[in-house]
């Protein structure tokens, strides 16, 4: 497979996986499923914009730049035909780099607040974090200290481990694609530019 069309593969996985990003962010502002009767009482990690900045809107680069290397005919420059679409490999590394961060920073965020826990009324009658060391995750039975929102531990877990592994395979497929363009700045796309267009 040249490695102009394995970008664009990956390109085209990052985009649905951006904007699942950017919604489970969104919907982490509405605690529970339902609107926060104050901004105090939504878990301080969604204000971090992970989903909507990290792994959503930063991820949009990348993508749209993988998607676009099968198409580059750059090609004649410099008295190498080939040198155009190495350039442009090398470019996809600096945009892969900038994927790994944003998503890198989604992942940190999103293990931090699972392992927080999210802010809730707890049965002491007040908004606060009754999971601060994160026994809550293999004891269920602890759920109970949140009162309301109703629902929002699931809801809280939930949203955030979506999170987590999706920028966990955002990582993976930026990190495959830094060496995708490593091999096809050192290499050339193997298609060259005669290749034959999908």
């Amino acid at each position: 497979m040249c490695s102009g069309s394995c970008a664009k593969c990956l390109g085209i996985t990052l985009i649905p996986l951006a904007i699942l990003c950017l919604l489970c962010n969104i919907l982490l502002f509405f605690p529970g499923g339902s609107v926060a009767d104050n901004n105090d009482h939504i878990t301080d990690e969604v204000w971090y914009f992970g989903g909507i900045f990290g792994s959503g809107a930063l991820m949009i680069f990348p993508a749209l730049v993988f998607l676009g290397l099968k198409n580059n005919d750059c090609c004649g420059c410099c008295g190498n035909e080939s040198c155009g679409k190495r350039f442009a490999m090398f470019t996809s590394i600096i945009f892969a780099a900038i994927g790994v961060v944003g998503a890198g920073y989604s992942c940190i965020i999103s293990a931090v607040a699972i392992h927080r826990g999210p802010r809730c009324f707890n049965t002491a009658g007040a908004w606060t974090y009754p999971f601060l060391d994160g026994n809550y995750l293999s004891n269920n039975t602890m759920w109970e200290e949140c009162v309301k929102p109703e629902g929002i531990v699931p809801w809280h877990l939930t949203l955030f481990s979506m999170l987590l592994i999706m920028g966990l395979v955002q990582v993976a497929l930026c990190g495959f694609q830094a060496i995708n363009g490593l091999i096809g700045t050192i290499c050339g796309d193997c298609c060259g530019c005669g290749g034959s267009e999908d």
